[in-house]
């Protein structure tokens, strides 16, 4: 039962708003923004921004690397309940082997950002590096922050949600690509998705741009759905 309650898929909305309590100014709104899905071999990349709300602090943030999945799962509907605002973004393995996995990091991030209902002031990125500002529509002011979901409180929810999100996206996965094991490793290169690789070959969910995957004489390109 567990498990099946880690699997479930977030709610079908991927923003939201408590309207009662846009008090604060517009100038004050801080976006953190992080991601998750990287490194894995499958799957797409995902990324949140969340807009926390100053009157209602929420403790146990910090980096969803840290955190057990029982954290995750009970912090994430807490962070959505309480936020000013959050959105959810996402760049599949078509994207990510066209762009690479920094552009579809960037395009997952600004696709957050775009879901926001509020718009920020300020949006902190973990890392070293932010997705361009160009075209998002509203003007604000980007800064990285280099383990910032650790740090930033703001980051940190976003981070949870990132995983939590793609996580759930990856189970979900499992039931249409059987035989991966999508639902344990959620698509990174474990020994048993290698093996899993190696009797199956890819599926349309395999990023062909991360090796092993680029290599044909391995893994051919898949023919099906399959």
């Amino acid at each position: 039962m567990s498990r099946r309650k880690r699997c479930q898929a977030p709610p079908a909305s991927s923003l939201t708003v408590d309207p009662t309590r846009i008090a604060v100014p517009g100038t004050d709104r801080i976006a953190g923004v992080d991601e998750a899905g990287r490194g894995p071999l499958a799957g797409p990349v995902f990324a949140a921004a969340v807009i926390l709300d100053p009157l209602r602090p929420i403790d146990g943030l910090a980096d969803s690397k840290k955190l057990s999945a029982a954290a995750r799962e009970r912090l994430a509907p807490i962070i959505r309940a309480r936020s000013l605002a959050w959105g959810i973004g996402m760049a599949d393995a078509e994207e990510i082997d066209a762009l690479n996995i920094l552009g579809a990091t960037w395009l997952a991030m600004r696709r957050a950002l775009l879901a926001l209902p509020l718009h920020p002031a300020h949006v902190r990125v973990d890392g070293n590096r932010c997705p361009p500002s160009t075209g998002l529509g509203f003007d604000c002011r980007f800064s990285a922050v280099v383990g910032g979901d650790a740090t930033v409180a703001e980051i940190s929810a976003a981070s949870i949600l990132a995983k939590v999100g793609r996580d759930a996206w990856m189970c979900q996965a499992a039931q249409a690509y059987p035989g991966y094991g999508f639902e344990r490793h959620k698509g990174y290169p474990t020994s048993s998705h290698v093996q899993a690789l190696a009797r199956l070959g890819p599926c349309r969910l395999h990023r062909r741009s991360f090796a092993p995957l680029k290599s044909p004489d391995l893994f051919p390109a898949p023919a099906s759905d399959a």
